[in-house]
């Protein structure tokens, strides 16, 4: 192809359109665009792109989520301004849904997957969605389009999965179409903010056009700009780096944390002081390590590459060992005050994975309500972000009711903000306290709290 064509951008050959009027081609919507998965990091991409260009599809296998959106409606919860962005850019025609991903493909210049990658039972990365979706791109992809990743996936796999499986499901060769990894940098709870230019945006192209192209697009979607990186796989790398690098920090904050006792010291307080120091920055320790990024991109890396990774595996080992801690340490507090864990009625408080998100993938608080029921404990579990606790052990209970019931003790695995209106003064006896992040505050009271890495009040 030697020739830029209307609507599109990517062109090795260097058409003749200057790169200002292919901005504008953007932003005035002359390049469709396809945002594949609208789940809750794909919708606030979809509709950033929307307000941007005013011509986006966005393609969701699930029809509820579809027609949801299509009358105007987020089924992302707590995240600021989307529902209004989405109200709005619908009721202007700027984005729309469909069920068929096909469908989105046969219209898209420009197709963005953001879709989940999960691991197998063994902790192998699981690509079997991610290929389905790249079929689906390649039954409409055309000359001079532009195909961008975001999902989080093991490095080489866009140059070694993604670009060849394009090529043959479309029949293009290399250099008729472009493909970029520019990964996914956002938080629940500030999508959007994170999306228009909280960080700059990573591009890694599979050819230097595809970088260039990737860059011209986000750099209008995102005000901080671009990173451009060598290739594909560099920007894959980069952020599976990311997630590792919280992984192995936070298993170094939760093994000095299991030293407190020890020690007899609050290691919090050592950490904080520790990280005034410019070339220190400890995080901090917790009941475990959940969501759908940092335990599972570890093994992006462990698996699939002749490298050890010891490291790697140790800092998992740690994590994944923090949720049979925090029981040990209930046990040990429980028979302290002449209990047995098997006899006594513990309410849980919070079930997802960190406060403020409704997200419970390997959350600590299944294995804790899990272990606690196999050792005969009575589990009650309570998340006001939550109807549905089906994975988890015990019997779910509204908040209000925390009183009501004839608790023996008390595990807080993650700190919602509604946590911080109990009375612990009102409950007709002394409980244990497990303090999974060291949020509570029981002054005056005469409970017996424990708080992971500062341990009792000294």
């Amino acid at each position: 192809m030697s020739r830029t064509m209307p609507g599109q951008l990517y062109d090795p050959a260097h058409g003749d359109r200057p790169t200002e009027e292919q901005r504008r081609a953007f932003r005035s919507g002359e390049i469709p665009v396809a945002v594949y998965g609208l789940g809750k990091m794909g919708l606030p991409l979809a509709s950033v792109y929307a307000e941007t260009c005013g011509n986006v599809i966005g393609a969701d296998i699930d029809e509820d989520v579809v027609a949801g959106i299509n009358d105007g409606e987020s089924h992302i919860k707590r995240e600021p301004g989307l529902d209004e962005l989405v109200a709005e850019l619908v009721g202007e025609g700027a984005f729309r849904a469909v069920a068929e991903p096909s469908e989105a493909a046969r219209e898209a210049t420009v197709h963005v997957i953001i879709i989940p990658t999960l691991l197998t039972d063994d902790h192998v990365p699981d690509l079997s969605i991610l290929r389905s979706v790249v079929d689906d791109v390649a039954s409409g992809l055309s000359p001079g389009d532009l195909v961008v990743v975001e999902s989080t996936v093991p490095p080489r796999t866009c140059s070694e999965m993604v670009y060849p499986r394009l090529q043959r499901e479309s029949g293009l060769t290399a250099g008729e179409f472009g493909l970029a990894f520019c990964p996914e940098r956002t938080a629940s709870g500030r999508a959007l903010e994170d999306i228009r230019g909280a960080y700059p945006k990573v591009v890694g192209g599979i050819d230097a056009e595809s970088t260039r192209v990737a860059g011209l697009i986000y750099e209008e979607i995102n005000e901080r700009g671009t990173i451009p990186v060598s290739d594909t796989t560099t920007a894959e790398a980069v952020k599976v780096f990311e997630g590792v690098y919280r992984d192995v920090n936070i298993a170094l904050a939760n093994e000095l944390a299991r030293m407190t006792d020890e020690l007899e010291i609050d290691v919090r307080e050592a950490i904080e002081v520790a990280n005034t120091q410019p070339y220190c920055d400890i995080h901090d320790p917790g009941p475990g390590v959940g969501g759908h990024c940092i335990p599972y991109y570890p093994y992006f890396l462990i698996e699939g590459l002749e490298t050890r990774n010891r490291l790697l595996r140790t800092a998992r080992e740690i994590n994944d060992e923090m949720p049979a801690f925090t029981v040990r340490k209930l046990a040990e507090e429980l028979a302290s005050e002449g209990k047995n864990v098997a006899d006594a009625r513990v309410a849980v408080l919070g079930l997802t994975y960190r406060p403020g998100v409704e997200e419970t993938r390997a959350s600590p608080a299944i294995p804790i309500t899990h272990r606690l029921a196999d050792l005969g404990a009575d589990v009650l579990t309570i998340d006001p972000m939550l109807d549905n606790t089906g994975e988890f052990a015990g019997e779910q209970v509204p908040l209000e009711t925390l009183y009501d019931h004839d608790l023996d003790a008390v595990v807080l695995v993650t700190p919602h903000d509604e946590f911080d209106a109990i009375d612990w003064t009102a409950f007709e006896r002394p409980l244990v306290v497990i303090d999974g992040h060291a949020t509570l505050d029981l002054a005056g009271t005469d409970h017996r709290r424990y708080a992971i890495g500062t341990g009792r009040p000294r």
